[in-house]
């Protein structure tokens, strides 16, 4: 449980399709890394997946279960669960009362007090922060309480919206270094990353989108090591026709 495997998908907004006929394949217990310019259609994969918006064409499958047209409720009870990129705890209120929230479809007051106490015991910042409000913990801090909210509904698959946005570089490596250790734990990860190097430096897997379709796929580090990934999302200077071989890892998603 935990593979995701999209096919066609087309999917969009009031002012047209963002996603024209995607594939993606999310292997379980891997991180898979979502990475492209503004606008290619990153984030929109993960509303898709979550319910957030329905795909128009393809389908989106858990496992053998098809999922697309499923609304959130659906989707997050089949243990999809969605980090989004927006600061989403509620600053007023502690850390303990924030993680608690997490499990709010839970009725058994015993069963949310176990999960909280196994998430304290996965993210010390829980325990060690517990009783402090929730705005007074860094960027960084807020992430990972985010998500160790995330895990109270004990879910399989994580879809997380660029985590390191806004961080310095010490609380981004924080912030990764949980993510691995979530996916190492058994977590399948679905992230999608501004910062190409960082995120596909974490990641099993990668994908490069490009005007709503996947263009690329690969490994984490072929990617990194593709040319045609370095010029164009990595900062790196322009090879000259030919001068570069080509990663055979790296597959060229062909489209008719």
């Amino acid at each position: 449980m935990g593979r995701i495997v999209l096919q066609g998908v087309v999917a969009g907004y009031g002012f047209g399709d963002v996603l024209r006929g995607l594939d993606l394949e999310v292997e379980p217990a891997c991180i898979t890394c979502l990475i492209g310019p503004n606008g290619a259609g990153k984030s929109t994969v993960l509303r898709a997946i979550s319910g957030l918006i329905r795909p128009s064409k393809g389908s989106i499958r858990l496992g053998e279960k098809q999922i697309s047209g499923l609304d959130p409720g659906e989707v997050l009870g089949l243990g999809i669960v969605h980090v989004p990129q927006e600061r989403s705890l509620f600053p007023l209120m502690s850390v303990w009362e924030n993680v608690l929230m997490g499990a709010y479809v839970v009725k058994d007051r015993r069963e949310v007090r176990r999960r909280a106490e196994a998430v304290a015991e996965r993210f010390p910042i829980v325990a060690e922060r517990r009783t402090e409000r929730a705005g007074s913990l860094s960027g960084g801090e807020q992430k990972l309480v985010e998500l160790a909210r995330a895990l109270m509904l004990e879910p399989t698959v994580l879809l997380v919206d660029e985590p390191s946005i806004g961080l310095a570089p010490r609380a981004r490596r924080q912030v990764f270094d949980t993510l691995v250790s979530l996916c190492e734990a058994g977590w399948t990860i679905l992230l999608v990353e501004q910062n190409a190097r960082s995120g596909l430096a974490v990641s099993h897997r990668g994908a490069v989108l490009d005007g709503g379709v996947v263009k690329l796929t690969g490994s984490g580090a072929d990617l990194l090591s593709d040319p045609r990934v370095a010029e164009l999302y990595l900062g790196g200077r322009v090879k000259a026709a030919g001068q570069a071989p080509r990663s055979p890892a790296v597959s060229r998603v062909q489209r008719s």
